[in-house]
């Protein structure tokens, strides 16, 4: 497997990942807006913002070059 294909195989799971973290930091930001914490809350949720922004630049990425592809018998530690 050369390291593209690598590559190929991460891509999806790190959108995965930064799309799991995007709805924490969401709740999370409720969780201090209910607090009455408003500039965290707006912080947190503009974190949410760039993190969604780069896993559009990381799809686009995995598009340009030619898509998923998996990695067979692959166990990632925290699955």
């Amino acid at each position: 497997m050369t390291e593209i294909d690598k590559l190929r195989a991460l891509l999806p799971h790190w959108i995965e990942h930064n799309q799991e973290h995007a709805g924490d930091f969401e709740r999370w930001a409720d969780t201090a807006e209910q607090a009455g914490h408003h500039v965290a809350a707006a912080l947190i949720r503009q974190a949410t913002g760039q993190v969604q922004r780069a896993n559009k630049d990381l799809e686009k990425a995995l598009d340009a070059l030619g898509g998923a592809v998996s990695l067979q018998g692959h166990h990632h530690p925290h699955e």
